[in-house]
């Protein structure tokens, strides 16, 4: 869908950190926007700024805040205040594990609450068998991970991973992945429970 305001725009495919291209015309990208816990924020060739929730979620409207926020980054376009990128300069790349990851990603503050939390969330993640591409983005972002159990690898929540109520997680532990030769759900419930002692207790 187009939306037109200074000049129209589209919201392109998001990449693995929910960030949508905000093009112009079949392949000119002028930024991106994407979700941060709660806020929205616009990357551009000015750099990041976090509009905070420029507009809630209406019925009947998809994606009404994801186009709120790139309104405003076509409107900066229209005025000149920025310029086109390339589409890698707005999108994640796949991380990759060359050693040790930071116990908390870039943008989560070093506030004792917030490392107390990715020390618990980091050790239940060793306990269960995932090891994370990068530091804790706190519950409600993607976060790449690799199941140690059968390779599979992508953004999980962390919010969906961690079980409910004080119960396990679900042995269901991801999607298939014809990449990583990965089957939906992974080994199986029974396998998972063998090979995790979380699940033998």
């Amino acid at each position: 869908m187009t939306t037109t305001t200074a000049l129209a725009y589209r919201l392109g495919t998001p990449d693995w950190e929910r960030r949508y291209p905000v093009l112009i015309g079949e392949t000119t990208v002028i930024g991106a926007v994407f979700r941060w816990h709660r806020d929205w924020l616009t990357l551009t060739s000015e750099g990041e700024r976090n509009l905070g929730r420029p507009e809630q979620g209406r019925r009947g409207v998809p994606q009404a805040a994801a186009r709120a926020a790139a309104e405003q980054v076509a409107a900066q376009y229209a005025a000149g205040r920025i310029t086109a990128l390339a589409l890698e300069d707005v999108t994640a790349a796949v991380p990759v594990l060359d050693g040790p990851v930071p116990l908390l990603h870039p943008r989560m503050p070093h506030t004792p609450r917030n490392v107390e939390a990715a020390t618990k969330v980091m050790a239940a993640l060793a306990l269960h068998r995932w090891t994370p591409y990068t530091g804790f983005p706190g519950s409600d972002n993607p976060w790449w991970q690799k199941c140690e159990l059968c390779g599979w690898q992508g953004p999980r929540y962390w919010s969906h991973q961690r079980g409910r109520n004080g119960e396990l997680p679900s042995t269901h532990r991801h999607p298939a992945s014809a990449e990583f030769g990965a089957p939906a759900g992974c080994v199986g419930d029974e396998k998972v429970r063998e090979l995790i002692t979380a699940y033998q207790q």
